[in-house]
């Protein structure tokens, strides 16, 4: 049969995701699947800017590992009690759920908020895996503080990365879960391979007796670099606990634990974290040492690792973009009803790779990381106030679907209002979420209540 472009436009139709309704128990997929998946997502081209980045912040060694060591948990217990619970009653993705609470209206804000930025963060995963094949080229990966694109060639790796990004991310769930199980082992083992070539190069022994002494001398040796706030603890632990701030207390990976047997498949997120949000960012920090604390993560993987550290950098992005953008095809998916999910997300796929090809979205990753999180937060707590709060006082739940409201005016009030408060309030931007998260979790549950008063 001749190829032709209907052809494949109906086979992509066929690829559906239950982006409107609850996934059915035939789609189910096993836990390997997920831990897989969540070790292939979080072990990711961005913690080759992350792990480097506390070494540029001035970490102080023992910060940084008890700072990842209980940030990374409270991460994983997010995951497991808050978002895989909610997922596994409703088997809805967050985009649809939000629909039934706040109204179509606001879901499509949020939905369009959600999307973008999303495809920001894809951006800057394929960025960075841009700065290795670079190197294949001999094209200069742009520096730290460069906003646009630093030559012709960084546009064009970056768009080619791009274009193979979404191309995978068309094809739903279950491919992109059996991508990362085949790939998240390399991409772990190329971190730790890069680390151990580079400790020798530090003045580590072989015994690695003096080992923490070099950490706390010339790696994180608590000096930040030129136009670098130094970072601390609490800086840390809380960097790590938000840094999926949107996915885990944002409940944005509805999406993916939809799909699971039971809620415990939430604590699976410990085979990405710890791998990824933990080893892997100790690991790039002894590599940026190595290169005399150069932002470049191309240089720093090659420099560890060879061709094979420039692989490892390229899976790791890829596997990372790859969910990222998923979720933000079915964020756009629930407000554009006459499109299949694979030509929206091959949409956001072409808006992402014009943004990978400006070097700001991962030279500025760790505020961007903070403000997304902030900008999403306040609706997972509305959602979780609404699916387990109110129900338990008693509180009518789904207002906006029973009633046909377009858009619940109290959901969107607290929503502007708590981002008001958030940036009023006189913490680090790492802090703010905490007691936003409170706030509008409250707040949302005293408008229900007074609601119901002021209906009898």
């Amino acid at each position: 049969m001749a190829f032709t472009i209907s052809t494949l436009a109906g086979n992509l139709d066929k690829l559906y995701e239950f982006d409107r309704e609850p996934v059915s128990p035939d789609k189910f997929q096993s836990w390997s699947r997920f831990a897989g998946m969540f070790a292939g997502e979080h072990v990711a081209a961005t913690e080759f800017v992350i792990g480097a980045f506390f070494v540029l912040h001035g970490v102080t060694a023992r910060d940084l590992f008890f700072g990842l060591l209980f940030g990374n948990l409270l991460a994983v217990l997010s995951w497991a009690l808050v978002c895989a619970p909610i997922a596994v009653r409703t088997r809805l993705t967050l985009y649809w759920y939000v629909r039934r609470i706040a109204g179509p209206g606001l879901m499509v804000v949020y939905n369009i908020a959600n999307a973008i930025l999303y495809c920001i963060l894809a951006g800057a995963m394929i960025s960075v895996s841009a700065t290795a094949v670079g190197l294949a080229f001999k094209i200069k990966s742009p520096a730290l503080t460069d906003v646009f694109p630093s030559s012709l060639g960084w546009v064009l790796i970056a768009a080619s990365l791009g274009i193979l990004f979404t191309t995978l991310a068309v094809l739903g769930f279950e491919k992109l879960s059996r991508f990362a199980q085949v790939c998240s082992p390399w991409i772990f083992v190329i971190f730790v391979a890069g680390a151990l070539a580079t400790l020798p190069k530090l003045g580590v022994r072989p015994d690695f007796s003096n080992f923490m002494e070099i950490a706390r001398t010339k790696i994180w040796n608590g000096v930040a670099a030129a136009g670098q706030e130094r970072l601390g603890f609490w800086h840390i632990l809380f960097f790590a606990w938000f840094c999926n701030l949107a996915m885990h207390i944002g409940l944005s990976d509805m999406a993916v634990f939809r799909y699971a047997k039971r809620w415990t498949v939430g604590f699976l997120t410990a085979f990405g974290v710890y791998p990824g949000h933990m080893l892997a960012w100790i690991a790039s920090g002894i590599m940026v040492a190595g290169i005399g604390r150069e932002m470049n993560p191309g240089f720093m993987a090659y420099e560890a690792a060879g061709l094979a550290g420039v692989g490892g950098l390229l899976l790791a992005g890829w596997t990372t973009a790859n969910p990222t953008l998923y979720r933000a095809g079915l964020a756009l998916q629930s407000i554009t009803p006459n499109w299949p999910r694979w030509k929206i997300t091959a949409t956001a796929g072409a808006a992402t790779t014009v943004l990978a090809c400006f070097p700001i979205v991962f030279m500025k990753l760790l505020d961007y990381v903070a403000l997304y999180g902030l900008v999403l937060m306040p609706i997972g707590a509305i959602v979780f106030a609404e699916h387990w709060i109110l129900p338990r006082l008693g509180l009518e739940q789904y207002r906006a679907e029973n009633r046909g409201w377009i858009i619940n005016l109290p959901a969107l009030g607290v929503w502007v209002g708590t981002l008001i408060f958030v940036f009023l309030l006189p913490l680090h931007l790492y802090f703010k979420w905490l007691p936003g998260y409170v706030f509008a979790a409250a707040a949302y549950t005293a408008l229900a209540a007074l609601g119901r008063r002021t209906a009898c």
